[in-house]
C-alpha cells in the first residue's frame, strides 16, 4: 500500500520502477520548493515597489516620455517587469533547464531552450500588451464597471486563443504531422464511433525534441479541434494503451470540457478583476494613485490578481480533477480494457517521472489530475470485478 492507501498492481507486464519513484518524489519536492521561492520573490518585489514609492517615480518618468496612456501604460509595464524578469532568470534557467536534465527528463540543448524562451516571451509580450491596452482603456472609459466589461473581453479572447492555438501558436514550438500508422488510425476511428465522436484530426508531434515525457491532449475548438499524441507516447506504449489514452481525450470532447473550462476560467478572471477594482480604489488613497487608470497602479493590479489566483488554485484544481476522473471513467467504459489503462498510467509514471502517491495536501494544492495511484487502482478494481 502507498501513503495514500492505494494498492499499485497494474499488471504483470508493466510495473512501477521503485528507483524512478524515489527520483520522482525528490524531483517533485525540489520543483515545489522552487515554486515557493518564485512566489515569495514575486511578492517581495511587488511589496518593495509599493512601499518604496518606486511606482510613483516610474509613473512620472514614463508620463514625461509621453502623456498618451496608449504609450505610457505599456512603457510602465516594460520598465516595471524588466527587473523582475532579470532577477527571476537564474531561477527559470535552473528549474526549466538544469533540473530536468539532472533528472534525465529534458532532451533540449541550451540553445533550443533559449530559443523557446525567446518565442514564449515574444508571444506573451504581444498578447499581454494587447490585453493591457484594452483593460486600461476600459478603466479610463468606465471606471465603475470596467471589471465587468474586461471579464467579457477575456472570455472572447480565451475563445479566440483556444481556436487559434492548434494552428498558429502550438506549431511555433512543435512540428505536427497527421498520424501515419494506418492500422492505429483505423482502430482509433472505430473507438470514436463507439464513443459517439467523429475522429478526423489525429496528429503526432515531436515531444522527443524537448523531453522524454509522454503526453496526449485535445486542442482547439470547432474546425480547429484536434487530438494530438506525442511521439514519445506512440513509440513507447502498446496500441491497447494508446487506445485507452485516446479514449480519455475523447471523453473531454464528449463532455465539452474545453468550453466548460473556458467558462469557469472566465468566471475566475471576472472575480480577479473585481478584486483589482476594489484594490485600485483603495490604492488611490493609500498609495498616491492619481486615479483608477493610473499606470502606477500596475503593481497593485498584479498583487490583487496573484492573491485571487492563489486562493482559487485549490478550487480550480479540484474542478479539474473532477473532469479528469470523469474522463477516466468514460475511457474505461468505452474501451473495456482496464488492464491496458492501468498499464498506460504505470508507463506514464515511469516515463514522466511522476510521483504516483503524493501527500494529500500536495494533491489539493497542486494537482490538476488525480494521483496516478488512484487512477491505476480504479482500473485494477474494474479489471477484478470483470474477472480479468
Amino acid at each position: 500500500m502507498t501513503e495514500t492507501g492505494f494498492a499499485i498492481e497494474p499488471g504483470a507486464d508493466v510495473a512501477l520502477d521503485p528507483e524512478r519513484q524515489r527520483e520522482a518524489r525528490a524531483y517533485a519536492r525540489i520543483r515545489r520548493r522552487l515554486m515557493l521561492v518564485d512566489l515569495l520573490l514575486g511578492a517581495a518585489y511587488l511589496a518593495v515597489w509599493l512601499l518604496a514609492g518606486w511606482h510613483l517615480a516610474l509613473r512620472d518618468f514614463v508620463v514625461g516620455i509621453s502623456a498618451s496612456p496608449w504609450i505610457n501604460v505599456p512603457l510602465f509595464a516594460f520598465f516595471f517587469g524588466l527587473p523582475l524578469f532579470l532577477i527571476d532568470l537564474p531561477l527559470s534557467y535552473y528549474s526549466g533547464f538544469v533540473l530536468p536534465h539532472r533528472y534525465g527528463q529534458s532532451t533540449q540543448t541550451l540553445g533550443e531552450w533559449v530559443l523557446d524562451q525567446i518565442k514564449g516571451l515574444a508571444l506573451s509580450g504581444v498578447l499581454g500588451v494587447i490585453l493591457l491596452e484594452v483593460v486600461y482603456w476600459l478603466l479610463r472609459a468606465t471606471p465603475d464597471l470596467w471589471w465587468l466589461y474586461a471579464g467579457g473581453v477575456m472570455l472572447f479572447f480565451s475563445v479566440i486563443l483556444s481556436t487559434l492555438a492548434p494552428v498558429l501558436i502550438a506549431p511555433l514550438f512543435y512540428k505536427f504531422e497527421p498520424l501515419d500508422d494506418e492500422e492505429l488510425v483505423r482502430r482509433l476511428k472505430r473507438l470514436g464511433e463507439r464513443a459517439g465522436v467523429e475522429v478526423e484530426s489525429v496528429f503526432r508531434f515531436d515531444m522527443s525534441r524537448r523531453t522524454r515525457s509522454a503526453n496526449a491532449a485535445v486542442m482547439g475548438l470547432g474546425r480547429t479541434r484536434r487530438i494530438i499524441l506525442g511521439d514519445t507516447l506512440l513509440e513507447n506504449f502498446t496500441d491497447d494503451e494508446i487506445e485507452t489514452v485516446l479514449a480519455h481525450e475523447l471523453a473531454h470532447v464528449v463532455h465539452r470540457d474545453m468550453p466548460l473550462g473556458i467558462v469557469v476560467n472566465s468566471a475566475l478572471t471576472l472575480v480577479s478583476f473585481w478584486a483589482v477594482h476594489l484594490a485600485l480604489r483603495w490604492a488611490v488613497g493609500a498609495y498616491g494613485l492619481a486615479g483608477m487608470a493610473d499606470p502606477a497602479g500596475l503593481p497593485v493590479f498584479a498583487l490583487a490578481v496573484g492573491v485571487v489566483g492563489l486562493i482559487a488554485m485549490p478550487l480550480g484544481n479540484a474542478f479539474s480533477r473532477w473532469r479528469e476522473r470523469r474522463a477516466d471513467a468514460f475511457a474505461l467504459r468505452v474501451t473495456g480494457m482496464p488492464q491496458a489503462f492501468a498499464a498506460a498510467m504505470t508507463r506514464l509514471a515511469n516515463q514522466n517521472l511522476s510521483e504516483v502517491a503524493p501527500e494529500p495536501w500536495v494533491v489539493v494544492l497542486f494537482y490538476s489530475h488525480p494521483p496516478l495511484a488512484e487512477r491505476i487502482e480504479r482500473a485494477r478494481q474494474m479489471a477484478g470485478a470483470a474477472g480479468m
